[in-house]
């Protein structure tokens, strides 16, 4: 499906400079609140939170976390004939990517981003982005329910959003010493909301330009599985996101293909791809237990994630897909058992794990899919 964007991804390759940072806005804790009524929803699957206060997780999940600092509220929960939870027009889906300002010498220079965007964001194919084709994607949490799980959380404090200069963004760094982080992560996968579906069909060039638009980068490898495995307090790195042990139930991984819909996935065409391969993700942040230490959800399940990382045979940087999906269980395997011989073939999911899928130079990383996302992240200087 390379062809699909060539044209339109060259017509600005200049958006890939890394735009200098404007200067960050006034700190401000972001917490998730809401009120009013929640709209009935299908059973969720097996391991899915229910909207209640023990589904929350504990306050020292997140470094540094200032529970006298003042909130700001997250969108509120939608009344019943407000938006959809998947995003059916390019319009709503262009309204969860704002994007840095740009001089009228830029737009000049480079083209105008926002004609960009037109063109490789929008429904119904998968030859733009979007978060799927929802006419045969199973969502069983609504956005009311996962605004619910939320509420109570602080997702950013005052601090981190001055270190960071963006909204649900966290510092990251190493031995407890938040004075040296370097860069920082999105809390989310990209659009980086709460509770908003997250976006597929974005090849690892194109997500790069994304968060570049943004005043941001694809993130490195080494970054995400220090925001995986570490923790803000310098204690011993954990396998998995939420603790030593595979847990099937503690993400959106735990979605069979054969239950969901999944084997009739069909890429041999644009169109049987969009008719028949289903992204069974869930709104960011629905599974309350699916989140680091440092306060980073969903580094497991929901969707994959591609990066980057240096490749000394190539010596320049190429993509690296990670994490797993929604379908995880059906190859799911623990980080030390082996591949069965002549069984279907399995992974583990461990944050250091270092898998080598459709590598690609960055500057022609075209592999999309129909469960593959990404996430941004941001050079920060230490204090």
């Amino acid at each position: 499906m390379r062809s699909l964007r060539t044209a339109s991804l060259l017509l600005l390759t200049a958006c890939c400079e890394r735009p200098a940072h404007d200067d960050p806005p006034p700190p401000s804790a972001i917490s998730v609140s809401g009120n009013g009524s929640t709209q009935a929803s299908p059973p969720l699957p097996s391991g899915a939170p229910r909207a209640s206060a023990s589904a929350r997780p504990p306050a020292s999940a997140v470094a540094s976390q200032a529970a006298s600092a003042p909130a700001l509220s997250a969108p509120p929960l939608p009344s019943a004939d407000g938006r959809p939870l998947h995003l059916e027009t390019q319009e709503d889906l262009l309204a969860l990517m704002p994007i840095r300002t740009y001089s009228e010498k830029e737009i000049k220079r480079k083209g105008d981003p926002l004609e960009f965007l037109k063109k490789n964001v929008g429904p119904g194919s998968p030859a733009r982005m979007n978060q799927g084709n929802k006419e045969i994607a199973s969502h069983v949490i609504s956005r009311e329910q996962c605004l619910q799980g939320l509420q109570g959380v602080v997702l950013q404090t005052d601090e981190q959003k001055q270190t960071c200069g963006a909204d649900y963004m966290v510092p990251v760094y190493k031995k407890g010493d938040a004075s040296k982080a370097r860069f920082c992560i999105d809390i989310f996968e990209f659009p980086n909301r709460p509770c908003e579906l997250p976006f597929v069909w974005a090849g690892p060039t194109q997500a790069r330009i994304y968060c570049e638009m943004q005043g941001k980068r694809l993130c490195a490898q080494e970054e995400w599985v220090q925001a995986c495995k570490g923790d803000p307090e310098g204690k011993e790195d954990w396998l998995y996101a939420y603790g030593n042990e595979l847990d099937l139930s503690a993400c959106n991984t735990n979605k069979p293909a054969r239950t969901y819909g999944d084997p009739l996935c069909d890429p041999d065409t644009v169109s049987s791809t969009w008719k028949t391969c289903h992204s069974n993700t869930e709104p960011a942040g629905s599974f309350p237990r699916c989140r680091s230490r440092f306060g980073v959800f969903d580094l497991h399940g929901n969707v994959a994630e591609a990066m980057v990382r240096f490749d000394p045979e190539e010596n320049g940087l190429v993509s690296q897909l990670k994490g797993s999906a929604f379908f995880y269980v059906d190859v799911a395997r623990k980080h030390n058992e082996r591949q069965k011989e002549g069984a279907r073939e399995t992974y583990p999911d461990h944050c250091a794990h270092d898998p080598r899928w459709h590598v690609e130079p960055m500057a022609t990383a075209w592999h999309v899919n129909y469960h593959l996302g990404f996430r941004c992240c941001k050079t920060i200087k230490p204090r």
